[in-house]
């Protein structure tokens, strides 16, 4: 099948740069992977353990699994990527939020701080350009303040090859000129990815039972579901979630057989979803290989962005440092917060 031979020859780690890539917040290595494919050697940092092990399981590069903190001393990084969690703070838990350690954005600015690099990129909810937006002005201005033009978009993996309608914030910081990567006006169906496994039943498959059949019933029809969530073939699939894939809830991601009957997705068929190739093998227990998958970028979308930040990165600043500072500066007045 072509979407899977394309995903199992294409992503696969290469090391052609001298540059290293620091991956903060890695998880089990969905953004490092797309790096690595480009030909950026990698270090990850992951404070859970089990997606920091498959990281190191599969990657060319290392994953510390250690806690972050605005005390730590990275080691050198030419680029600097990741994914920081963003804890929604109310307007009143200013003060005490900035020094929350479960906001991973004064670590990652911290991060940006200390190695100074050429280009950096993190992803993160499209909620953040909504419900809290004022906390991400916050985060640009501080980086436009280290010297950084700042781009963001909201990219849809969907239109980039991965067949899963999956809606993601994505900012670079540089000081030259970043294009996005053009999207596809062609979509990759559930079928193209998993149709070799999809009406399969192999050992480990989880089948609903008839009172969860009931409950999915009953929970479609509360939220007025015109059609069932099960995966069709023809189409791509929902976003996948740590909640959908790992807990039964009534959008759990199931298949339903030919026979009538649904089974909860396999680890497999969640992983190619995702666009990790077959070779990828998830480290941990059940929950913790599921929460994996529904956390990761895209390893297919990864590389597109990896390819377009290598771009930039070879080019020759447009401007200084001192001269973006400068300019950031007379278009906003920040006040230093992180």
């Amino acid at each position: 099948m072509e979407y899977i031979a394309e995903i199992n020859r294409l992503l696969v780690p290469v090391i052609t740069e001298d540059e290293i890539v620091l991956d903060l917040f890695a998880g089990c290595g969905g953004l490092s992977l797309g790096f690595e494919a480009a030909g950026y050697k990698t270090i990850g940092f992951e404070m859970d353990t089990a997606a920091a092990a498959t990281y190191q399981e599969n990657l060319e590069g290392t994953c510390r699994p250690i806690k972050l903190n605005l005390d730590f001393e990275y080691p050198h990084a030419d680029i600097v990527i990741g994914g920081p969690p963003c804890q929604p703070f109310s307007v009143g838990g200013h003060q005490k939020g900035f020094e929350d350690a479960r906001d991973g954005f004064p670590v990652f600015i911290d991060a940006i701080k200390k190695l100074n690099p050429r280009v950096f990129m993190f992803e993160n909810v499209r909620g953040l350009l909504y419900t809290n937006k004022w906390y991400f002005e916050m985060v640009i201005n501080e980086l436009q303040c280290l010297g950084y033009i700042i781009d963001y978009k909201l990219l849809n993996a969907v239109n980039y090859g991965v067949p899963q309608n999956r809606e993601r914030l994505f900012v670079v910081g540089h000081r030259t000129k970043f294009t996005f990567p053009k999207p596809s006006s062609r979509k990759v169906t559930v079928g193209e990815a998993i149709g070799d496994i999809m009406f399969t039943t192999p050992a480990e498959s989880k089948f609903f039972t008839a009172s969860m059949d009931t409950y999915v019933a009953k929970y479609e029809k509360a939220s007025d579901c015109i059609n069932p969530r099960d995966l069709y073939p023809d189409r791509p699939a929902r976003t996948l979630t740590c909640r959908n894939l790992a807990g039964a809830t009534g959008d759990m991601q199931r298949v339903r057989l030919k026979d009538g009957r649904r089974r909860r997705l396999l680890h497999s068929e969640a992983a190619r979803l995702q666009s990790f190739p077959d070779w990828f093998q998830f480290t941990g227990n059940e929950t913790q290989r599921y929460n994996q998958i529904g956390n990761a970028v895209p390893p297919l979308l990864a590389y597109q962005l990896a390819l377009s930040l290598k771009d930039c990165y070879k080019m020759e600043p447009a401007l200084t440092k001192d001269e973006i500072l400068g300019n950031n500066l007379k278009a906003n007045k920040v006040l230093s917060l992180f």
